[in-house]
């Protein structure tokens, strides 16, 4: 070999060799971090009450005659051009209509009752007063009663979950298991206190609801989530995987350099990582990036001005209720912004959906319910990567053909290694509240999947 080619056979090498060193790392799996038990208050008192204590939602007259003076004194709107439909956002004659409705025929005194159906408590995690609706199964001869801890995300609240309620926590035919349900309010949302210090985010709230579950005497226990809550049933397997003992979710994300590769190599051969029946929904890749586009807007304020935004939503009801209404519209099906009504009556009732309004606009909660975008996209909580670390907690991710994202199964297994189920249903982003039926059906099957796997005998060693 002459001097030319061995000098180039060196400069080959040493460029395979610095090329490996510097993007090696991009590719390592990061550490896990160890997230600590904060106290999310300024001050902490010299003694912690840990009792659970009974909670009901009563509202004041004084809140709900403020309320109706705002509807009263809200119109007329911004007339919407003509023929936009959704396109602009909310148009004035939807908006009307749901204010007409909210004036003349919500009935707050039995939506109360409604919302107050089931058992609700409140019990202070690291100095925050964190609200959870616990409801225990009526029939349980004879079957396992397995603990379910269901998270929701925003705008939602723990109303999405009331039509899911009684499918999980009643006995289906054939199943020797049922569900006993722990839903709390995420911190800031709702009934549940808001941290006082900068640093609340899902990572950090993954360690509130551990710490919830322990407290109520769960230590292994199954977790459902979807939007933020899918974020934060996934930080729970990451973070506590002895603890749980199946992860569902109908949000499953990863992020990973090695995904985001495959994920654009698919943009040009979908069938290097989905199936040929599912291509139509994940790609053409920039029709769905252009939908991403339309629908986050709002991420971006909330990730770095919530309490700007946070000031007009939390001085006017009909500011909140079309701010997060027009979500139920375009995550629900994005094909909605093309109806005069937003399509929002095709598969909610306006009662349940005000009913969610209420207790964002009752609690005064809409601002610090934000901040959880800022306080997730930080440096801090970026730097990370937690989205990067894998988890070996059984797990089931269920995509629903119209919400905003979906993942190939064959990408989510980067980050969810034991991933024994994976099935693509009908519906959209919200889909407890739309099509409870569809996702309790998808948590019976592959919680029956874990349990099964639990009770095969395990092999004996060989000698």
């Amino acid at each position: 070999m002459g001097t030319g080619s061995t000098l180039f056979a060196i400069l080959i090498v040493g460029l395979g060799v610095f090329s490996y060193v510097k993007i090696k790392p991009i590719f390592d799996v990061p550490e896990k971090p160890d997230l600590g038990e904060p106290w999310w208050k300024v001050s902490k008192p010299t003694k912690v009450d840990t009792s659970i204590r009974p909670f009901k939602i009563q509202v004041s007259n004084e809140i709900l005659k403020d309320l109706k003076d705002r509807l009263d004194r809200a119109l007329p709107f911004q007339k919407s051009l003509e023929g936009v439909k959704q396109h602009y956002g909310m148009n004035d004659k939807l908006l009307t209509s749901i204010i007409d409705f909210w004036k003349t025929k919500y009935n707050w005194t039995q939506r109360e009752k409604i919302l107050n159906q089931y058992p609700q408590f409140k019990t202070n995690i690291q100095g925050l007063d964190i609200h959870y609706i616990h409801v225990k199964p009526a029939q349980t001869q004879g079957i396992k009663v397995l603990p379910l801890l269901m998270v929701h995300g925003w705008p939602g609240s723990v109303r999405e979950f009331y039509e899911i309620i009684p499918i999980l926590t009643t006995p289906k035919k054939g199943q020797n298991f049922v569900f006993e349900l722990i839903i709390p309010s995420l911190p800031g949302y709702g009934f549940s206190e808001a941290a006082e210090v900068p640093g609340l985010n899902t990572h950090q709230m993954a360690v509130i609801f551990k710490n919830l579950m322990t407290r109520l005497g769960f230590e292994k226990f199954y977790v459902q989530g979807g939007d933020w809550g899918g974020i934060i049933v996934s930080s729970l397997a990451v973070f506590f995987p002895e603890k749980i003992i199946g992860m569902h979710s109908n949000m499953c994300f990863v992020n990973t350099p090695l995904s985001n590769i495959k994920l654009a190599l698919g943009s040009y051969y979908p069938s290097l990582i989905i199936e040929e029946e599912h291509q139509h929904l994940v790609y053409p890749r920039m029709e769905k990036i252009g939908n991403l586009f339309l629908e986050t807007g709002y991420l971006h304020i909330q990730a770095t001005k919530p309490d700007t935004v946070g000031v007009a939503l939390r001085d006017s009801p009909v500011g909140l209720a079309a701010y997060i209404l027009e979500k139920f519209t375009t995550w629900t099906n994005p094909d909605w912004k093309d109806l005069e009504d937003g399509g929002l009556t095709k598969k909610y009732k306006m009662e349940n959906l005000l009913d969610n309004i209420m207790i964002y606009w009752v609690t005064r909660s809409i601002t610090t319910s934000q901040r959880l975008y800022a306080e997730s996209f930080s440096k801090a909580t970026m730097s990370l990567q937690i989205d990067s670390i894998p988890t070996d907690v059984p797990s089931a991710c269920a995509a629903f053909k119209h919400d905003l994202t979906l993942i190939p199964p064959s990408l989510l297994k980067e980050k969810y290694t034991n991933l024994l189920q994976s099935n693509i249903l009908d519906g959209g982003h919200f889909a407890a509240f739309e099509v409870p039926q569809v996702l309790a059906t998808d948590v019976f099957e592959f919680v029956t999947k874990v349990e099964n796997l639990s009770q095969k005998p395990k092999s004996s060693p060989t000698n």
